[in-house]
């Protein structure tokens, strides 16, 4: 079939990494893949994807993409598209009926509804809402990332027809990359236990919250904490380490290309949100065998975890109960057999089936 994967950017973000591993799976698969892409961030290296065709339109607004989709769907005439997020879901399923194109249409949200949208008339997120609702009807498949997304929507939109569809995080190329080889000395020497966390160093990540849980826990047992990942709150995070002496204990390393190593030989690993849509951090580090600490943010942290069964539970914006979670994750490890149980639904083959399943296709 021709597939076209359509994202606003590839940069180095959760939603574009997906659309890449999903684009590739398909590809894989035999189908004539395109990954249409709004723009790609200069800072973001492209990898390699086999067959896959990517054209860039230059274009950074979403909604001016709306003449160049118009194009494609007349030119190239793709029997199935896959979106993601719901600005550029939107202008999809416009440019579908405009072209009057006949390809089948899945939708898949990513965030939270309830920062997308707005009940007060007239503002930009009040637009979306009526924009979403007036052409939500030409949608194959719409799909969100975790199933209390799904009950979200449902509140939000009055009970429209949202499945939940997981992200791929479990590929080929993934398991390769967990092998390769780290540098970082508290993992080569591995001196003690090491916690690792990994995001945009932005607020509603948390970050201070399990800086501030790691000053509690070295004063209880000995451990380490790197945080992976680079963003505008780096500076005021470094001072935080400074200001409670936790120079030798947490080390922001900044930006990864390969975080998957790094939890591959760390012990634990720390989500310390404030919201997610369904955090692939979380299940990346499952997938490495590395004992996950979440807080209970809406959404995703639960599900994945299983209630509890998978890893710890926390409460949002609470150090001394982070602390006492990677504590415990520390003493009682999840074994590496059950940590493989629980990403199963993230498989590459698992995912794709589903996809194909919701759309009333044949699986390839």
């Amino acid at each position: 079939m021709r597939i076209t994967v359509v994202t606003p950017v590839l940069s180095i973000a959760g939603v574009p990494l997906a659309q890449i591993r999903f684009a590739r799976a398909l590809e894989r698969r035999g189908h004539d893949v395109t990954l249409l892409v709004g723009w790609i961030d200069p800072a973001f290296t492209v990898p390699e994807l086999n067959g896959v065709v990517i054209e860039e339109l230059g274009i950074r607004k979403v909604r001016a993409m709306i003449g160049p989709l118009c194009a494609h769907f007349r030119q190239k005439n793709p029997d199935v598209v896959f979106s993601a997020e719901d600005h550029l879901n939107c202008i999809v399923l416009l440019a579908a009926i405009v072209t009057r194109s006949k390809a089948k249409i899945s939708c898949s949200s990513r965030v939270t509804p309830y920062d997308t949208y707005s009940n007060n008339p007239l503002d930009k997120r009040w637009i979306l809402k009526q924009l979403v609702r007036a052409v939500m009807w030409r949608a194959d498949a719409l799909t969100c990332v975790s199933q209390d997304m799904v009950e979200q929507y449902r509140a939000v939109f009055d009970d429209p027809r949202h499945v939940a569809v997981y992200n791929i995080v479990d590929d080929r190329q993934s398991r390769l990359r967990m092998m390769e080889r780290v540098d970082h000395p508290w993992l080569v020497r591995k001196e003690g236990p090491v916690v690792v966390a990994a995001g945009r160093l932005a607020s509603w990540k948390g970050f201070a919250d399990l800086i501030r849980a790691m000053a509690l826990l070295v004063v209880k047992m000995p451990a380490r904490l790197l945080i992976l990942g680079d963003g505008p709150l780096r500076p005021s995070l470094q001072a935080l380490v400074g200001e409670l002496g936790l120079e030798d204990s947490v080390h922001l390393c900044g930006y990864v290309d390969n975080p998957l190593k790094y939890f591959a030989r760390a012990d634990v690993f720390a989500l310390s949100s404030h919201v997610e849509g369904l955090p692939n951090v979380l299940v990346e580090a499952m997938m490495c065998g590395c004992t996950p600490v979440s807080t209970d943010c809406p959404t995703g942290p639960r599900e994945v975890l299983a209630d509890g069964a998978f890893g710890y539970l926390v409460p949002v914006g609470n150090p001394p109960a982070m602390a006492a979670g990677i504590a415990q994750a520390l003493v009682h490890p999840i074994s590496r057999a059950r940590l493989q149980e629980a990403v199963q639904p993230f498989e590459e083959s698992a995912v794709i089936r589903r996809h194909f399943q919701v759309l009333g296709l044949e699986v390839a």
